[in-house]
């Protein structure tokens, strides 16, 4: 007999017909446009919005989880941007800043109780981007659109659950 466990799957099951995962699916993309709108518009660095398309699609899959919450989403991306620019400024853009900025951003998530995954690419970004000023005040635009995802998907999940 084997001491292994399963692995515990964290996310709940959706049980929701294929047109409604569509419908939640939309809303990801739709907030991510406008975040490359904003990037566009102050600066073209769309790359420091990778880590928030993540982000959507957690939203997406699990919006219900305390990972895909506002709060976590919030502190977690809006830390990691800091701590990923304070790497920057401290070490210039490179691997000593991105080694250094990616276990504080995670330490940071813990010890605040904001863990988000996505926000570790937010970290490695900042820390390796090659001139990041002005870009957190852009970032934290993104990740208040974001916000607004969260909000969006437990709306739309609940008229769907209602429906069924």
């Amino acid at each position: 007999m084997s001491d292994v466990k399963a692995p515990r799957r964290g996310l709940k099951q959706r049980r929701l017909s294929v047109r409604d995962e569509l419908l939640l699916a939309l809303l990801p993309t739709a907030t991510v446009l406008p975040m490359l709108g904003v990037a566009d518009a102050f600066g073209g660095h769309h790359l420091l919005y990778a880590s928030l398309a993540s982000s959507a699609f957690l939203i997406y899959l699990d919006p219900e989880h305390e990972m895909s919450g506002v709060r976590s989403l919030i502190i977690s991306q809006i830390t990691a941007a800091g701590v990923g620019w304070m790497m920057w400024l401290l070490l210039g853009g490179g691997y000593a800043a991105a080694a250094s900025a990616i276990p504080i951003a995670i330490l940071l998530m813990i010890l605040f109780n904001a863990v988000h995954p996505p926000a570790v690419s937010t970290a490695l970004a900042f820390a390796m981007h090659l001139d990041p000023r002005g870009s957190v005040v852009f970032f934290a635009i993104g990740v208040g659109i974001t916000a607004v995802l969260v909000l969006l998907q437990r709306v739309v999940l609940s008229f769907l659950q209602r429906d069924r």
